[in-house]
């Protein structure tokens, strides 16, 4: 298993992990990334404020990756950069499958991303996939299980992913949106000749949106590693944008906000991996800084009032610019 590495690794930062969802692709619904990516985001310019963030995460102790088919080049740009630097052979990698990146490298399109969650997308994407990152996958997800996703009942895709898992590359899933904590728990009972199918689930989990911390506590006893994503709520918790409550707590214990978000998420005893969603080397550091975080239970207890609705925070999250 992939994770008992990272479980053996001995950096504080090895369970945050780098997420490239932000600078794989022109476009994302990250408040402010407009200030923090270049003006001119060509494949290069991109390209190269990948490798920098990867350069710096490795060498801060960060030692999960996290990527995806639709996330541009973001398999591309870590590909190289993993093949270029045979050292770091410890970093545990994870990629995903069920979305096509459709908006052709613009940051205005209809569509950016395309869900399709079939035996043959599975086929397609998991070729584009080895053909990028090859022997450096740990990891493959479905990419955004809902509870009406047929990968749930797909029977001949559940053989397919259990082969997968007999070649040595685990088998996971993801989640968003209002219902994580439906497919969460129907993932839960997939399973391939009396086996669970699944060893893995990454679900969006923040102090404004922590209604599948049920369901993830559920999982990890199961014996799931738990991934969380969008921990600073697609920068709604950034030192910028966060609210009061959030501020007065970062004062308090002498970090940032994004720092405390991060903290809040490595309390919770059934999170493995918080990612980052940093596009700097600065925010990366100071996310980091979250392992540092010492938040009491006072501290949990007045970021626990912050909770939304997960239907308004989903319906808010929707009407993020890709900017």
């Amino acid at each position: 298993m992939p994770f008992a590495r990272l479980a053996a690794a001995t950096t504080p930062t090895a369970h945050i992990g780098l997420g490239l969802a932000a600078v794989g692709r022109p476009g994302y619904l990250t408040l402010g990334r407009d200030r923090d990516l270049p003006a001119e985001r060509t494949v290069d310019a991109l390209r190269e404020r990948t490798h920098e963030l990867l350069d710096a995460a490795y060498a801060q102790g960060v030692r999960y990756i996290d990527a995806a088919r639709s996330y541009g080049r973001a398999e591309e740009f870590l590909g190289a950069w993993l093949d270029a630097h045979p050292e770091a052979d410890d970093l545990v990698i994870g990629s995903k499958w069920g979305y096509t990146y459709t908006a052709n490298w613009r940051t205005e399109a209809d569509v950016h991303e395309v869900k399709e969650h079939s035996l043959a997308m599975f086929e397609s994407q998991r070729a584009e996939t080895d053909a990028l990152l090859g022997r450096h996958l740990d990891l493959y997800q479905i990419h955004s299980l809902t509870p009406d996703s047929p990968a749930l009942r797909d029977t001949a895709l559940h053989e397919r992913l259990a082969r997968l898992a007999d070649e040595g590359v685990s088998v996971g899933f993801s989640t968003s949106g209002p219902g994580q904590a439906d497919a969460i728990r129907a993932a839960l009972e997939v399973r391939v000749g009396g086996e669970p199918l699944f060893r893995s689930v990454q679900a969006t989990y923040n102090v404004l949106e922590p209604s599948a911390a049920p369901a993830l506590a559920e999982a990890h006893d199961a014996g799931l590693t738990v991934i969380v994503k969008e921990a600073m709520a697609n920068g709604r918790l950034a030192p910028d944008a966060a609210p009061e409550v959030v501020r007065g707590i970062a004062d308090a214990v002498g970090a940032g906000c994004d720092a405390v978000a991060l903290a809040a998420v490595l309390r919770q005893p059934w999170s493995f991996v918080a990612l980052s969603g940093c596009v700097t080397a600065e925010q990366l550091f100071s996310n980091l800084h979250a392992v540092t975080v010492d938040l009491t239970d006072e501290h949990l207890a007045t970021l626990v009032e912050l909770a939304e609705e997960p239907q308004a925070y989903w319906s808010r999250r929707a009407e993020l610019p890709w900017g």
